[in-house]
C-alpha cells in the first residue's frame, strides 16, 4: 500500500504568502504603509498606538487592525482616538493574525484615503515571526520589564524586524534592566536593526517614532507631510 504525505502547513503558508502579496501589492497601489507590530504579551503596544493616534491623528490618515485571542479590549480602546477603521481580529486561540484576516479586514477600509495601517499582531513572539501579513516591515516592541536576553531567545522575530520600540523607558529606575545589554543582543541576532527608545506613558522618545512614520509616508506620497 502507498502511503501518502500530504504536508498541510506547507500549503498554508504558501496560500497565505500569496495573500499577502496580494495585499502588498494592493496597499502600494494606495500609496499606504502597513506596519505589523509585533511583541510579547504586556510591551505596551496598545498604549503605544493609543499615543500616536492621539498625537497624529490630525496630520495623518489611520486605520488599525488589532488581533486578540479572545477579546477586542485593544480595538475598544483605539477606537476612541480615531475616526478611521478600528477592526478586531478575534483569533479564538490561534496565536498570531494571518493574510486571509487582513484581506478580510482591508474591504471595510477606503485605502485611498489612508496614509498608514497599523496591524497590532496577538501578543507572542514565536508564531507571527512567520506569518507574512503584506506588512512594509514588522517592528517588535519591546519593553524594559522583559529579560534583556530576549532578542537571544526568539531571534527569528529580531531578525525578521527592522525596527525595535523599547518602551517603557520610564520604569528603568525601577527594574534591574541593562538598554545596553538588551541592544547588544537584538544587534547580535540582527546587526542592522534601528531603534527607538520610548516611554507611551509619559511621552518620552515618541518624537522619533514620529518622525519615523512620516518619513514612511513622504517616500510614498512624494509630497511633505
Amino acid at each position: 500500500m502507498t502511503i501518502r504525505r500530504i504536508e498541510v502547513r506547507e500549503r498554508v503558508m504558501e496560500r497565505n504568502d500569496a495573500l499577502a502579496r496580494e495585499v502588498r501589492a494592493r496597499l502600494r497601489a494606495a500609496g499606504v504603509t502597513a506596519l505589523n507590530l509585533v511583541s510579547s504579551p504586556g510591551s505596551g503596544k496598545t498604549l503605544l498606538l493609543e499615543r500616536t493616534l492621539q498625537d497624529l491623528g490630525e496630520d495623518l490618515r489611520f486605520a488599525v487592525v488589532t488581533g486578540d485571542v479572545q477579546t477586542q479590549n485593544d480595538a475598544d480602546r483605539l477606537a476612541r482616538w480615531t475616526d478611521d477603521l478600528v477592526q478586531a481580529v478575534v483569533t479564538g486561540g490561534a496565536c498570531h493574525l494571518d493574510a486571509r484576516q487582513v484581506t478580510m479586514a482591508l474591504e471595510a477600509v477606503e485605502l485611498e484615503t489612508l496614509d498608514i495601517l497599523f496591524i497590532e499582531n496577538v501578543g507572542n513572539l514565536v508564531c507571527p515571526a512567520s506569518w507574512d501579513l503584506g506588512e512594509a516591515e514588522k517592528v517588535v516592541v519591546f519593553s524594559v520589564t522583559e529579560g534583556e536576553d530576549k532578542p537571544l531567545k526568539y531571534p527569528k522575530m529580531f531578525r525578521e524586524a527592522r525596527h525595535v520600540i523599547l518602551n517603557k523607558m520610564d520604569l528603568l529606575p525601577h527594574v534591574p534592566f541593562d538598554v545596553e545589554r538588551a541592544v547588544a543582543a537584538a544587534r547580535e541576532v540582527n546587526p542592522d536593526l534601528e531603534f527607538f527608545f520610548t516611554s507611551a506613558l509619559t511621552g518620552e522618545g515618541m518624537a522619533g517614532w514620529y518622525d519615523f512614520l512620516r518619513s514612511h509616508v513622504r517616500r510614498l506620497s512624494g509630497a511633505g507631510v
